[in-house]
Protein backbone atom coordinates (compact mmCIF):
# COMPACT_ATOMS: atom_id res chain seq x y z
CA UNK A 1 0.00 0.00 0.00
CA UNK A 2 2.78 2.57 1.20
CA UNK A 3 5.16 0.99 -1.80
CA UNK A 4 4.78 3.35 -4.68
CA UNK A 5 3.61 6.36 -3.45
CA UNK A 6 5.07 8.80 -5.33
CA UNK A 7 5.98 12.16 -4.00
CA UNK A 8 5.04 14.23 -7.21
CA UNK A 9 1.60 12.94 -7.18
CA UNK A 10 1.06 12.70 -3.15
CA UNK A 11 -1.48 15.36 -1.78
CA UNK A 12 0.96 17.42 0.48
CA UNK A 13 -0.30 18.56 3.97
CA UNK A 14 0.78 21.25 6.47
CA UNK A 15 2.96 19.49 8.86
CA UNK A 16 5.49 22.07 10.74
CA UNK A 17 6.80 20.71 14.22
CA UNK A 18 9.20 22.62 16.29
CA UNK A 19 13.07 22.02 16.07
CA UNK A 20 14.70 18.68 17.78
CA UNK A 21 16.32 19.44 21.23
CA UNK A 22 15.32 17.15 24.59
CA UNK A 23 13.42 19.27 26.88
CA UNK A 24 13.62 19.87 30.52
CA UNK A 25 10.74 20.04 32.77
CA UNK A 26 11.27 23.60 34.90
CA UNK A 27 8.56 22.84 37.67
CA UNK A 28 8.21 21.44 40.79
CA UNK A 29 7.23 17.56 40.88
CA UNK A 30 3.53 17.45 42.15
CA UNK A 31 3.55 15.17 45.60
CA UNK A 32 0.57 12.89 45.86
CA UNK A 33 1.25 11.60 49.03
CA UNK A 34 3.05 13.58 52.40
CA UNK A 35 6.44 12.68 53.09
CA UNK A 36 5.25 10.18 55.81
CA UNK A 37 2.95 8.32 53.88
CA UNK A 38 6.05 7.78 51.04
CA UNK A 39 8.10 6.65 54.16
CA UNK A 40 5.22 3.94 54.97
CA UNK A 41 5.18 2.72 51.09
CA UNK A 42 8.99 2.43 51.30
CA UNK A 43 9.39 0.32 54.89
CA UNK A 44 6.21 -1.54 53.22
CA UNK A 45 8.18 -2.53 50.37
CA UNK A 46 11.49 -3.12 52.41
CA UNK A 47 9.42 -5.48 54.87
CA UNK A 48 7.99 -7.54 51.60
CA UNK A 49 11.22 -7.96 50.18
CA UNK A 50 12.63 -9.32 53.66
CA UNK A 51 9.67 -11.20 54.53
CA UNK A 52 8.50 -12.74 51.98
CA UNK A 53 10.94 -12.45 49.05
CA UNK A 54 11.30 -12.52 45.22
CA UNK A 55 11.24 -15.65 42.92
CA UNK A 56 14.49 -15.40 41.06
CA UNK A 57 14.43 -17.72 38.29
CA UNK A 58 17.53 -17.47 36.80
CA UNK A 59 20.30 -19.94 38.77
CA UNK A 60 22.95 -17.88 37.49
CA UNK A 61 21.11 -14.15 38.83
CA UNK A 62 20.64 -16.42 42.37
CA UNK A 63 24.29 -17.15 42.45
CA UNK A 64 24.70 -13.46 41.52
CA UNK A 65 22.98 -12.34 44.55
CA UNK A 66 24.42 -14.81 47.26
CA UNK A 67 27.64 -13.74 46.09
CA UNK A 68 26.31 -10.58 47.28
CA UNK A 69 25.18 -11.55 50.80
CA UNK A 70 20.87 -12.16 50.01
CA UNK A 71 19.15 -14.34 51.51
CA UNK A 72 18.75 -17.76 49.44
CA UNK A 73 15.71 -19.86 50.30
CA UNK A 74 15.97 -24.32 50.44
CA UNK A 75 14.89 -24.17 47.02
CA UNK A 76 17.39 -22.34 45.23
CA UNK A 77 14.30 -19.36 44.23
CA UNK A 78 13.07 -17.64 46.76
CA UNK A 79 15.40 -15.06 47.51
CA UNK A 80 14.75 -12.21 50.69
CA UNK A 81 16.45 -8.86 50.56
CA UNK A 82 18.00 -7.09 54.36
CA UNK A 83 16.56 -3.20 54.53
CA UNK A 84 20.15 -2.30 54.58
CA UNK A 85 21.44 -4.71 51.54
CA UNK A 86 18.60 -2.62 49.54
CA UNK A 87 19.80 0.45 50.52
CA UNK A 88 23.51 0.04 49.89
CA UNK A 89 23.03 -1.61 46.24
CA UNK A 90 20.80 0.90 45.09
CA UNK A 91 22.50 4.07 46.49
CA UNK A 92 25.52 3.04 43.57
CA UNK A 93 23.00 3.33 40.57
CA UNK A 94 23.58 6.92 38.86
CA UNK A 95 21.30 9.63 39.59
CA UNK A 96 22.09 10.74 35.96
CA UNK A 97 23.80 9.85 32.97
CA UNK A 98 23.88 10.41 29.24
CA UNK A 99 22.24 7.41 26.60
CA UNK A 100 24.01 7.74 23.14
CA UNK A 101 22.84 8.05 19.54
CA UNK A 102 24.66 7.50 15.98
CA UNK A 103 26.29 10.87 16.68
CA UNK A 104 25.86 13.53 19.35
CA UNK A 105 23.36 15.75 18.66
CA UNK A 106 21.38 12.55 19.25
CA UNK A 107 22.58 11.83 22.76
CA UNK A 108 20.00 12.42 25.82
CA UNK A 109 20.28 13.02 29.24
CA UNK A 110 18.50 10.60 31.73
CA UNK A 111 17.20 12.48 34.80
CA UNK A 112 17.19 14.96 37.02
CA UNK A 113 14.63 17.11 34.75
CA UNK A 114 15.23 15.95 31.79
CA UNK A 115 12.39 14.13 29.57
CA UNK A 116 13.14 11.69 27.17
CA UNK A 117 9.96 10.44 24.71
CA UNK A 118 9.68 7.30 22.27
CA UNK A 119 7.60 5.59 20.55
CA UNK A 120 4.73 3.16 21.38
CA UNK A 121 6.90 -0.54 21.91
CA UNK A 122 6.03 -4.45 21.85
CA UNK A 123 2.64 -4.07 20.10
CA UNK A 124 1.62 -7.21 18.61
CA UNK A 125 -0.91 -5.99 15.70
CA UNK A 126 -0.90 -2.25 13.88
CA UNK A 127 -3.43 -0.39 12.29
CA UNK A 128 -4.51 2.69 10.33
CA UNK A 129 -7.72 3.91 8.81
CA UNK A 130 -6.86 2.01 5.40
CA UNK A 131 -6.33 -1.35 6.19
CA UNK A 132 -7.45 -1.35 9.90
CA UNK A 133 -5.96 -4.22 12.37
CA UNK A 134 -3.70 -6.48 11.07
CA UNK A 135 -0.34 -8.67 12.57
CA UNK A 136 3.05 -6.67 13.30
CA UNK A 137 5.46 -7.19 10.15
CA UNK A 138 8.34 -6.09 9.21
CA UNK A 139 7.66 -3.51 6.73
CA UNK A 140 4.97 -1.60 9.25
CA UNK A 141 8.24 -1.89 12.10
CA UNK A 142 10.42 -0.27 9.49
CA UNK A 143 7.97 2.73 8.53
CA UNK A 144 7.25 3.14 12.76
CA UNK A 145 10.88 3.14 13.29
CA UNK A 146 10.82 5.99 10.30
CA UNK A 147 8.03 7.91 11.73
CA UNK A 148 10.23 7.94 15.16
CA UNK A 149 13.18 9.16 13.56
CA UNK A 150 11.08 12.07 11.69
CA UNK A 151 9.25 13.33 14.50
CA UNK A 152 11.31 15.48 16.96
CA UNK A 153 9.17 14.79 19.86
CA UNK A 154 11.05 11.28 19.79
CA UNK A 155 13.94 11.17 21.05
CA UNK A 156 14.81 7.21 21.32
CA UNK A 157 13.06 3.80 21.24
CA UNK A 158 11.68 2.34 23.85
CA UNK A 159 11.11 -1.13 22.17
CA UNK A 160 10.12 -2.26 18.65
CA UNK A 161 7.12 -0.38 17.96
CA UNK A 162 5.41 -3.66 16.44
CA UNK A 163 6.59 -6.74 16.79
CA UNK A 164 7.53 -8.06 13.38
CA UNK A 165 5.93 -11.37 12.98
CA UNK A 166 6.38 -12.88 9.59
CA UNK A 167 9.99 -12.95 10.81
CA UNK A 168 11.45 -16.25 12.31
CA UNK A 169 11.82 -15.74 16.22
CA UNK A 170 15.64 -16.75 16.25
CA UNK A 171 16.45 -14.55 13.90
CA UNK A 172 13.86 -11.48 14.20
CA UNK A 173 15.99 -9.89 16.71
CA UNK A 174 19.16 -9.54 14.16
CA UNK A 175 16.96 -8.88 11.32
CA UNK A 176 14.57 -5.70 13.95
CA UNK A 177 17.63 -4.26 15.89
CA UNK A 178 20.11 -4.10 12.54
CA UNK A 179 16.97 -2.20 10.88
CA UNK A 180 16.68 0.09 13.49
CA UNK A 181 21.08 0.75 13.26
CA UNK A 182 20.09 1.36 9.58
CA UNK A 183 16.93 3.62 10.11
CA UNK A 184 17.11 5.74 12.80
CA UNK A 185 20.13 8.04 14.60
CA UNK A 186 18.64 7.96 17.68
CA UNK A 187 19.54 5.50 21.14
CA UNK A 188 18.09 2.31 20.10
CA UNK A 189 16.67 -0.71 22.11
CA UNK A 190 17.21 -4.52 22.60
CA UNK A 191 14.79 -6.94 24.09
CA UNK A 192 16.46 -8.31 26.93
CA UNK A 193 14.74 -12.33 26.36
CA UNK A 194 17.91 -14.24 27.32
CA UNK A 195 21.78 -13.90 27.05
CA UNK A 196 22.00 -14.16 23.02
CA UNK A 197 19.46 -12.15 22.07
CA UNK A 198 21.02 -9.33 24.17
CA UNK A 199 24.30 -9.99 23.48
CA UNK A 200 23.52 -9.91 20.12
CA UNK A 201 21.68 -6.49 20.17
CA UNK A 202 24.58 -4.97 21.99
CA UNK A 203 26.66 -5.83 19.58
CA UNK A 204 24.20 -4.32 16.75
CA UNK A 205 24.31 -1.62 17.92
CA UNK A 206 27.87 -1.13 18.79
CA UNK A 207 28.92 -1.62 15.53
CA UNK A 208 25.66 0.85 14.48
CA UNK A 209 27.31 3.79 16.07
CA UNK A 210 30.77 2.84 14.82
CA UNK A 211 32.68 2.44 17.88
CA UNK A 212 34.97 0.22 19.86
CA UNK A 213 33.77 -2.32 22.86
CA UNK A 214 35.23 -0.05 25.29
CA UNK A 215 33.97 2.98 24.15
CA UNK A 216 30.55 1.36 24.11
CA UNK A 217 31.71 0.18 27.94
CA UNK A 218 31.93 3.49 28.44
CA UNK A 219 28.77 5.43 27.01
CA UNK A 220 25.43 4.09 27.39
CA UNK A 221 23.82 3.16 23.87
CA UNK A 222 21.10 1.04 24.28
CA UNK A 223 18.00 0.48 26.61
CA UNK A 224 16.08 -2.89 27.16
CA UNK A 225 13.04 -3.32 29.83
CA UNK A 226 12.83 -6.02 32.12
CA UNK A 227 9.35 -6.40 33.85
CA UNK A 228 8.65 -8.53 36.82
CA UNK A 229 6.28 -11.09 36.15
CA UNK A 230 4.29 -9.75 38.59
CA UNK A 231 3.43 -10.91 41.76
CA UNK A 232 7.04 -11.24 43.07
CA UNK A 233 9.01 -12.81 40.23
CA UNK A 234 11.38 -12.54 37.78
CA UNK A 235 11.62 -15.04 35.12
CA UNK A 236 14.74 -16.71 33.79
CA UNK A 237 14.96 -14.95 30.31
CA UNK A 238 15.00 -11.58 31.35
CA UNK A 239 17.73 -11.53 33.95
CA UNK A 240 19.90 -13.26 31.93
CA UNK A 241 19.74 -10.34 29.58
CA UNK A 242 19.96 -7.95 32.32
CA UNK A 243 23.29 -9.86 33.47
CA UNK A 244 24.35 -9.03 30.18
CA UNK A 245 23.50 -5.16 30.04
CA UNK A 246 24.91 -4.35 33.47
CA UNK A 247 27.65 -6.34 32.43
CA UNK A 248 28.14 -3.96 29.43
CA UNK A 249 27.53 -0.97 31.39
CA UNK A 250 24.41 -0.01 29.68
CA UNK A 251 20.92 0.52 31.31
CA UNK A 252 18.10 -1.83 32.07
CA UNK A 253 14.52 0.10 33.14
CA UNK A 254 12.81 -2.08 35.99
CA UNK A 255 9.36 -2.03 35.66
CA UNK A 256 7.07 -3.95 37.47
CA UNK A 257 3.62 -4.60 36.12
CA UNK A 258 1.38 -4.15 38.76
CA UNK A 259 -2.36 -4.12 38.28
CA UNK A 260 -4.61 -3.35 41.07
CA UNK A 261 -6.97 -6.04 41.79
CA UNK A 262 -5.33 -8.67 39.46
CA UNK A 263 -1.49 -8.90 39.79
CA UNK A 264 -1.22 -6.49 42.56
CA UNK A 265 -3.33 -5.52 45.55
CA UNK A 266 -6.43 -3.77 44.62
CA UNK A 267 -5.29 -0.31 46.55
CA UNK A 268 -3.25 1.95 44.82
CA UNK A 269 -1.14 2.36 48.36
CA UNK A 270 -1.21 -1.72 47.99
CA UNK A 271 -0.20 -1.57 44.65
CA UNK A 272 2.61 0.66 45.00
CA UNK A 273 3.72 -1.24 47.63
CA UNK A 274 4.71 -4.22 45.87
CA UNK A 275 5.31 -1.97 42.66
CA UNK A 276 8.07 -0.80 44.76
CA UNK A 277 9.59 -3.69 46.60
CA UNK A 278 9.67 -5.39 43.15
CA UNK A 279 11.53 -2.80 41.22
CA UNK A 280 13.54 -2.04 44.18
CA UNK A 281 14.95 -5.84 44.34
CA UNK A 282 15.47 -5.65 40.38
CA UNK A 283 17.45 -2.38 40.94
CA UNK A 284 19.60 -4.25 43.78
CA UNK A 285 20.28 -7.33 41.54
CA UNK A 286 21.51 -5.07 38.59
CA UNK A 287 24.06 -3.42 41.21
CA UNK A 288 25.02 -6.28 42.28
CA UNK A 289 26.34 -7.67 38.89
CA UNK A 290 27.84 -4.39 38.34
CA UNK A 291 28.00 -1.57 40.56
CA UNK A 292 28.21 1.50 39.47
CA UNK A 293 26.09 0.40 36.22
CA UNK A 294 23.13 2.55 34.84
CA UNK A 295 19.61 1.69 35.28
CA UNK A 296 16.23 3.07 35.26
CA UNK A 297 13.28 2.85 38.06
CA UNK A 298 10.06 1.59 36.23
CA UNK A 299 6.20 2.51 37.25
CA UNK A 300 3.33 1.27 35.19
CA UNK A 301 0.79 0.47 38.01
CA UNK A 302 -2.38 0.53 36.79
CA UNK A 303 -6.08 -1.25 37.92
CA UNK A 304 -8.44 -2.93 35.84
CA UNK A 305 -12.31 -2.72 35.25
CA UNK A 306 -13.36 -5.17 38.07
CA UNK A 307 -16.39 -5.75 35.75
CA UNK A 308 -14.81 -7.32 32.78
CA UNK A 309 -10.66 -7.93 34.05
CA UNK A 310 -9.36 -5.80 31.03
CA UNK A 311 -6.68 -3.74 31.91
CA UNK A 312 -7.23 -0.26 32.42
CA UNK A 313 -4.71 2.93 31.69
CA UNK A 314 -4.92 6.72 31.47
CA UNK A 315 -7.19 6.28 34.55
CA UNK A 316 -7.02 8.18 37.88
CA UNK A 317 -5.28 5.54 39.43
CA UNK A 318 -2.71 5.10 36.77
CA UNK A 319 -1.93 8.95 37.50
CA UNK A 320 -2.04 9.06 41.30
CA UNK A 321 0.10 5.95 41.25
CA UNK A 322 2.76 7.19 38.68
CA UNK A 323 3.22 11.25 40.56
CA UNK A 324 3.70 8.74 43.61
CA UNK A 325 6.08 6.75 41.35
CA UNK A 326 7.99 9.80 40.98
CA UNK A 327 8.14 10.69 45.00
CA UNK A 328 9.90 6.97 45.20
CA UNK A 329 12.29 7.27 42.19
CA UNK A 330 13.67 11.10 43.61
CA UNK A 331 13.72 9.30 47.47
CA UNK A 332 16.30 6.79 45.36
CA UNK A 333 17.94 9.35 43.33
CA UNK A 334 17.24 6.82 40.82
CA UNK A 335 15.74 8.16 36.78
CA UNK A 336 12.51 7.35 36.45
CA UNK A 337 10.51 5.51 33.57
CA UNK A 338 6.54 5.80 33.20
CA UNK A 339 4.19 5.73 29.94
CA UNK A 340 2.05 7.22 27.79
CA UNK A 341 -0.87 4.75 28.31
CA UNK A 342 -4.40 4.34 27.45
CA UNK A 343 -7.23 1.49 26.58
CA UNK A 344 -8.78 2.69 23.79
CA UNK A 345 -9.32 0.28 21.04
CA UNK A 346 -9.11 3.18 18.48
CA UNK A 347 -7.21 6.09 17.72
CA UNK A 348 -10.34 8.08 19.04
CA UNK A 349 -11.56 10.39 21.50
CA UNK A 350 -10.95 8.03 24.47
CA UNK A 351 -7.53 7.05 23.06
CA UNK A 352 -6.37 11.38 23.58
CA UNK A 353 -8.09 11.63 26.84
CA UNK A 354 -6.55 8.85 28.57
CA UNK A 355 -3.57 9.63 27.32
CA UNK A 356 -3.69 13.03 28.72
CA UNK A 357 -4.21 11.99 31.89
CA UNK A 358 -1.11 9.92 31.46
CA UNK A 359 1.14 12.30 30.01
CA UNK A 360 -0.02 14.87 32.51
CA UNK A 361 1.12 12.05 35.34
CA UNK A 362 4.31 12.00 33.21
CA UNK A 363 5.51 15.70 33.86
CA UNK A 364 3.59 16.45 37.49
CA UNK A 365 5.57 13.24 38.41
CA UNK A 366 8.73 14.51 36.42
CA UNK A 367 9.13 11.21 34.57
CA UNK A 368 12.45 11.01 33.00
CA UNK A 369 11.73 8.32 30.28
CA UNK A 370 8.52 7.93 28.59
CA UNK A 371 7.65 4.92 26.95
CA UNK A 372 5.41 4.30 24.71
CA UNK A 373 5.46 7.54 23.98
CA UNK A 374 4.04 7.34 20.28
CA UNK A 375 1.24 5.19 19.02
CA UNK A 376 -0.12 3.30 22.02
CA UNK A 377 -3.57 1.70 21.28
CA UNK A 378 -5.24 -1.02 22.92
CA UNK A 379 -3.62 -1.35 26.22
CA UNK A 380 -0.43 -2.02 24.33
CA UNK A 381 -2.23 -4.79 22.11
CA UNK A 382 -1.69 -2.28 18.71
CA UNK A 383 0.66 -0.04 17.35
CA UNK A 384 -1.55 2.75 15.38
CA UNK A 385 -0.27 5.42 12.73
CA UNK A 386 -2.68 7.66 13.53
CA UNK A 387 -2.03 7.70 17.04
CA UNK A 388 1.80 8.24 16.45
CA UNK A 389 0.74 11.45 15.19
CA UNK A 390 -2.12 12.27 17.39
CA UNK A 391 0.75 11.68 20.19
CA UNK A 392 3.26 13.84 18.37
CA UNK A 393 0.68 16.94 18.83
CA UNK A 394 0.02 16.61 22.15
CA UNK A 395 3.67 15.85 23.40
CA UNK A 396 4.58 18.89 21.41
CA UNK A 397 2.47 21.02 23.16
CA UNK A 398 3.16 19.47 26.06
CA UNK A 399 6.87 20.40 25.12
CA UNK A 400 5.59 24.09 24.58
CA UNK A 401 4.16 24.26 27.92
CA UNK A 402 7.62 23.02 29.20
CA UNK A 403 9.01 26.01 28.34
CA UNK A 404 9.41 29.44 30.16
CA UNK A 405 7.29 32.03 29.06
CA UNK A 406 9.54 35.15 29.80
CA UNK A 407 8.58 38.32 32.23
CA UNK A 408 10.18 41.20 31.22
CA UNK A 409 10.33 44.66 29.63
CA UNK A 410 9.74 43.12 25.82
CA UNK A 411 6.80 41.14 27.14
CA UNK A 412 5.09 42.64 29.75
CA UNK A 413 3.26 44.84 26.80
CA UNK A 414 3.29 48.22 28.43
CA UNK A 415 3.92 50.42 25.42
CA UNK A 416 1.60 47.85 23.49
CA UNK A 417 -1.24 49.02 25.20
CA UNK A 418 -0.16 52.57 25.13
CA UNK A 419 -0.34 51.81 21.35
CA UNK A 420 -3.33 50.55 21.44
CA UNK A 421 -5.61 52.34 24.15
CA UNK A 422 -8.90 51.64 25.03
CA UNK A 423 -11.96 50.13 22.34
CA UNK A 424 -9.16 48.85 19.82
CA UNK A 425 -7.61 45.31 18.93
CA UNK A 426 -3.91 44.49 19.22
CA UNK A 427 -3.60 43.05 15.26
CA UNK A 428 -1.81 45.89 14.03
CA UNK A 429 0.01 47.09 17.06
CA UNK A 430 3.76 46.88 16.84
CA UNK A 431 4.31 44.21 19.21
CA UNK A 432 2.28 41.80 17.32
CA UNK A 433 3.77 42.56 14.15
CA UNK A 434 6.89 41.97 15.51
CA UNK A 435 6.06 38.48 16.91
CA UNK A 436 2.96 37.07 15.10
CA UNK A 437 5.24 34.62 13.39
CA UNK A 438 6.76 32.85 16.48
CA UNK A 439 5.26 33.84 19.74
CA UNK A 440 2.60 31.22 19.82
CA UNK A 441 1.98 27.12 19.57
CA UNK A 442 2.11 26.50 16.48
CA UNK A 443 0.38 22.69 15.69
CA UNK A 444 1.67 19.98 14.10
CA UNK A 445 -2.56 18.43 13.72
CA UNK A 446 -4.87 20.68 15.51
CA UNK A 447 -7.61 23.18 13.09
CA UNK A 448 -8.14 26.13 14.27
CA UNK A 449 -9.95 27.62 11.37
CA UNK A 450 -13.79 28.48 12.49
CA UNK A 451 -16.69 25.59 11.80
CA UNK A 452 -18.04 27.34 8.42
CA UNK A 453 -14.12 26.93 6.94
CA UNK A 454 -13.46 23.78 8.19
CA UNK A 455 -17.09 22.62 7.06
CA UNK A 456 -16.60 23.69 3.85
CA UNK A 457 -12.73 21.82 3.54
CA UNK A 458 -14.77 18.93 4.00
CA UNK A 459 -15.38 18.61 7.41
CA UNK A 460 -11.65 16.36 7.93
CA UNK A 461 -11.07 15.40 11.80
CA UNK A 462 -7.65 15.43 13.30
CA UNK A 463 -7.92 11.56 13.26
CA UNK A 464 -8.19 11.57 9.10
CA UNK A 465 -5.60 14.31 9.01
CA UNK A 466 -3.53 12.44 10.94
CA UNK A 467 -3.78 9.24 8.40
CA UNK A 468 -2.35 12.14 5.67
CA UNK A 469 0.30 13.37 7.79
CA UNK A 470 1.84 10.02 8.46
CA UNK A 471 1.69 8.94 4.81
CA UNK A 472 3.57 12.38 3.71
CA UNK A 473 6.22 11.88 6.77
CA UNK A 474 7.10 8.64 5.15
CA UNK A 475 7.14 9.94 1.70
CA UNK A 476 9.15 12.59 3.30
CA UNK A 477 11.94 9.99 4.72
CA UNK A 478 15.26 10.01 3.98
CA UNK A 479 17.16 7.06 5.28
CA UNK A 480 20.13 7.80 7.29
CA UNK A 481 22.86 6.46 5.98
CA UNK A 482 25.69 4.53 7.40
CA UNK A 483 29.69 4.97 6.57
CA UNK A 484 30.41 2.22 3.77
CA UNK A 485 32.59 0.42 5.97
CA UNK A 486 30.04 0.38 8.96
CA UNK A 487 27.22 -0.69 6.70
CA UNK A 488 30.11 -3.83 6.10
CA UNK A 489 30.44 -4.88 9.33
CA UNK A 490 27.31 -4.80 10.38
CA UNK A 491 25.72 -6.52 7.50
CA UNK A 492 28.80 -9.28 8.24
CA UNK A 493 27.63 -9.84 11.53
CA UNK A 494 24.50 -10.50 10.67
CA UNK A 495 24.82 -12.99 8.04
CA UNK A 496 27.28 -14.89 10.37
CA UNK A 497 24.63 -15.30 13.28
CA UNK A 498 21.85 -15.93 11.07
CA UNK A 499 23.53 -18.39 9.23
CA UNK A 500 24.26 -20.10 12.81
CA UNK A 501 20.63 -20.04 13.39
CA UNK A 502 20.82 -16.62 15.21
CA UNK A 503 19.09 -17.58 19.13
CA UNK A 504 18.09 -20.68 20.19
CA UNK A 505 14.33 -20.53 21.41
CA UNK A 506 13.88 -20.36 24.95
Amino acid sequence: MRRGRGKATREVTSFQQAPYGQKKNPFQPMSIFSEDEIESIHEASLKVLCDTGMDIQSPRAVEILKREGAMIGSDGRRVRFDPDFVMEKISTTPSEFTLHGRHKERHVHIGGQSVVNTMVASAPNVSDLDRGRVIGNFEDYSNLIKLGEILNTVHALGGYPVEPCDIDVSVRHLNAVSAAARLSTKPLFGYAIGRERMLDAIEIIRIGRGVDKETLLKEPSITTVVNANSPLVYDKALLEGAIEMAEHNQPVIYTPFTLAGAMAPITVAGALVQQNAEALAGLAFHQCVNSGSPAMYGSFTSNVDMKSGSPAFGTPEYTQATIASGQLARKYKIPLRASNANASNAPDEQSVYESQMSLWACLLGQVNFIVHGHGWIEGGLCASYEKVILDAEMNQMMEAFLQPSPVNKDTLGVEAIAEVGPASHFFAAAQTLERYETEHYNPLLSDWRNFESWRDAGSVTATQRANKIWKQLLDDYEEPKLKSEVEEELTSFVDKRVSEGGAAPL
